[in-house]
């Protein structure tokens, strides 16, 4: 009996290696016999460094870069010597789990640090850049990323504009003769699950802006800055990807990578399938057993259950979802590839004893999982 257990994490609980390992442990109290194969997934938010980093046998290099407001923070990226591939993740240096909620500022909020990771990864000769982009503090259309990597941008009076979205709407003059050459050698692959355009009622500002801080009045003014941005960038590159699905990820970062780096966008769960070997790894499975936190009908929108679920019916394998939870919706995930999906809470019960005690729970439904398949696979 081969099982394959490829979930994501449960936020602020477990992360992927550690839901793994619980749901590995679990069937294995059932069933020693049985072969666990754990491949720890991401969709390109936060985790999706640490889960290719592991699966890939790749290394992690830390260093101090610029956090979102400016502040000095402990960044990693990896390195996948064997095909030079760098992996950066945005959430470690420009993420929004790195502000506390009353810190979180839309309008001041800089891609800088993230910028700093490219570079260092260019330093080191990355022929491939995997940039997963989820869960950004940032609105500033990546232009924070760019001024690290050598663009210039400046007010009327010719100098450097602070560094934020907003202060993108006093953008005069725009000079790309410094950016740094490498990037035209480096293939760039965006990892996410975001389609917004960078302005407008869909874009960035109007639907991400609000939990990274912005107010209404915020909002607008954003996106305009974003748009007064766009028109600088279109008349410098001569053509403009402002309305390009995918560009108004992470604050607008999707943008700067589409248009300066000519980057290609690519689900994230797709990415880190392929980098974690998943589909090698189902072939031949008997069962599959992914998971998150959070089991909805927004897990169509390209979370890691539906392209765990779309290996495995590549190989005709059933696919079970533990989750902490089953939201709205969740039912439509049976005609995209999941056969059960289960939640691991064993009664009513707070959200922080939940996660508190998440090891143990993925543990016991796992078993009885691992039961349930015993009784299927004896049943004559």
């Amino acid at each position: 009996m081969k099982i394959v257990i490829a979930p994501d994490s449960f936020k602020d609980s477990l992360d992927a290696a550690g839901v793994a390992r619980a749901i590995a442990s679990g069937v294995g109290q059932v069933w020693p016999a049985a072969q666990t194969l754990e491949c720890p997934m991401a969709d390109g938010g936060e985790g999706t460094l640490q889960a290719i980093v592991a699966a890939s046998h790749g290394e992690l290099r830390w260093q101090t870069v610029r956090g979102p407001l400016g502040q000095g923070v402990q960044a990693a990226w990896g390195w996948l010597a064997s095909s030079r591939t760098a992996v950066i993740e945005m959430a470690q240096a420009s993420g929004i789990q790195l502000l506390p909620q009353a810190q979180r500022d839309a309008c001041r909020s800089s891609t800088w640090g993230t910028g700093e990771l490219i570079a260092s990864a260019l330093a080191a000769g990355a022929q491939r850049i995997v940039l997963a982009i989820g869960g950004s503090a940032t609105n500033d259309g990546g232009s924070g990323m760019l001024r690290a990597l050598g663009l210039r941008l400046l007010d009327a009076d010719g100098q450097p504009l602070e560094e934020g979205g907003l202060a993108l709407a006093a953008l005069a003059h725009l000079d790309a003769s410094d950016l740094d050459p490498r990037l035209a050698e480096v293939q760039v692959e965006v990892a996410a699950d975001v389609d917004n355009p960078l302005c407008g009622a869909n874009g960035a500002s109007a639907v991400f802006g609000p939990q990274k801080g912005a107010s209404a009045e915020q909002v607008l003014a954003l996106d305009q800055a974003l748009g007064h941005f766009a028109d600088h960038c279109a008349r410098c590159l001569g053509e403009d990807w402002r309305d390009l699905p995918g560009c108004g990820a992470a604050g607008g970062m999707g943008f700067a990578a589409k248009a300066f780096m000519s980057a290609r966008f690519r689900p994230g769960v797709e990415v880190v399938a392929e980098l974690a070997g998943l589909d090698a790894l189902v072939q031949g499975a008997d069962l599959v057993i992914t998971g998150e936190g959070r089991f909805d009908a927004q897990t169509l929108r390209g979370k890691t259950p539906l392209g765990v679920a779309r290996v495995a019916k590549r190989h005709g394998v059933p696919v079970i979802v533990l989750a902490g939870t089953l939201g709205e919706g969740y039912q439509q995930l049976y005609a995209q590839g999941i056969d059960a999906a289960f939640a691991v809470v064993s009664g009513p019960m707070t959200l922080e004893l939940a996660c508190a005690n998440a090891s143990q729970l993925l543990q016991d439904r796992a078993a009885d999982i691992a039961r349930l398949w015993q009784c299927a696979m004896a049943k004559p």
